[in-house]
């Protein structure tokens, strides 16, 4: 899009997830249509709850939320964040290096307007959230995208991310477990993508606030646990973990001792002083948020809600005709794969809009997540699973009326 009277860096910022579809999805409610939207990971949007610790937690001490707070946080918040990300392994040793944030989107864009200059490059994975991109375009940098495996379970290409490194190269962004396709990085890749940014002196930002989602007992380690000697930013949450999405609840940890962490901290710290503060309810919860450990646990266990999803939307897709997904490992989100040699499907956003039009089933297409080939789509794993089931055999069937 192309403006006229506004800034120019807006030209190429986009939200896909609620983009152009979303917006003919929402008509379709004012017209009295249902829709089920499987675009945003919204749990409460599908019936999950806070947690009762959280809100027995808020009801008794609201009162305490009224005023502004520190402009890294409230102190409590800060410690049971550091004590968190130390059980992970990461090596953080003073609250001075936490920053609480209005959820990781306000992270992105306040390291994004820290690091960013005009014409800097930040890499990033494809498919990926836009979220980086968005952030990195709006400080006037430029989003590079390093391809990620499907052949390999969606892990990153470490040579693509090599050959990509330039001289205006100031980051890496790892988000891991991954959104848009729920890969679980392998500590493998993760540790030769801390040799490439060894070796390049590259700051590397991890996303991880999927890390307490991860299925099949396997285990999520922290990019700083894995390379504790190298400046490394840890971003994370609660909206996921514990379905608190509109507090906004996030969170930006800094390890590595140098001369850039240093002054990326005294950077943040120009930013936060200029917002005042977050959201200070969302502060006051999270340190029982994070002793409450059982809930999350509760979600992606074998009898779980997250779990049985998963599995009926991975099973019904398996049994579609022309559709193949890798299963996801962590977060809520698959990535299915259509068959474009069976089915006449040559721009994925047509697809989403046709599907949404013929079934009223709101999915993202893979191009919105940077995917080079219009062949993808997102499903958001949040509904019941019988209800996933159905919708994702609706989708084969409308796959049949493009059937070449």
């Amino acid at each position: 899009m192309q403006y006229e009277f506004m800034a120019n860096r807006l030209e190429n910022i986009h939200s896909d997830i609620r983009g152009p579809v979303f917006f003919r999805a929402l008509e379709m409610e004012a017209e009295g249509q249902k829709v089920l939207k499987l675009n945003t990971g919204n749990p409460a949007a599908f019936g999950f709850k806070m947690p009762a610790s959280v809100k027995n937690h808020i009801l008794e001490n609201v009162e305490k939320s009224l005023g502004y707070c520190g402009l890294r946080g409230m102190q409590a918040t800060l410690q049971a964040i550091m004590d968190y990300e130390v059980s992970k392994g990461v090596p953080v040793t003073s609250t001075n290096d936490v920053f609480v944030t209005n959820g990781v989107s306000e992270a992105a864009n306040m390291l994004a307007t820290a690091l960013v200059n005009e014409g800097d490059e930040v890499l990033m994975p494809n498919p990926g959230y836009s979220l980086w991109s968005n952030s990195v375009l709006a400080a006037g940098g430029v989003p590079v995208f390093y391809d990620c495996n499907e052949e390999d379970e969606w892990n990153p290409d470490i040579e693509d991310i090599e050959r990509k490194i330039s001289k205006r190269t100031k980051a890496i962004v790892v988000i891991n477990p991954n959104n848009p396709t729920g890969a679980l990085y392998s500590d493998k890749i993760l540790l030769q993508i801390a040799e490439i940014a060894r070796k390049n002196d590259i700051i590397v930002f991890s996303d991880e606030i999927y890390d307490r989602l991860v299925f099949d007992g396997l285990v999520h380690n922290s990019f700083a646990k894995l390379a504790p000697d190298l400046p490394i930013v840890t971003l994370n949450g609660l909206s996921k973990s514990h379905c608190l999405c509109g507090l906004r609840s996030g969170w930006i940890v800094l390890s590595g001792k140098c001369k850039k962490m240093e002054e990326l901290q005294k950077a943040l710290v120009v930013l936060a002083s200029v917002r005042l503060c977050s959201n200070a309810l969302m502060q006051l919860i999270v340190p029982t948020a994070l002793k409450d450990v059982e809930y999350t646990k509760e979600m992606i266990s074998p009898t779980g809600r997250l779990f049985l999803q998963r599995e009926a939307c991975v099973n019904a897709i398996n049994e579609i005709d022309g559709l193949s997904v890798v299963k996801n490992k962590g977060a809520f989100y698959i990535f299915p794969k259509i068959d474009t040699e069976r089915y006449n499907v040559t721009n994925d956003k047509e697809f989403a809009r046709g599907l949404l039009e013929a079934k009223k089933i709101l999915i993202v297409a893979g191009t919105g997540f940077g995917y080079k080939t219009p062949d993808h789509f997102r499903v958001v794993m949040l509904p019941e699973h019988q209800t996933l089931k159905d919708a994702m055999y609706e989708i084969g069937d409308y796959l049949q009326t493009l059937k070449k």
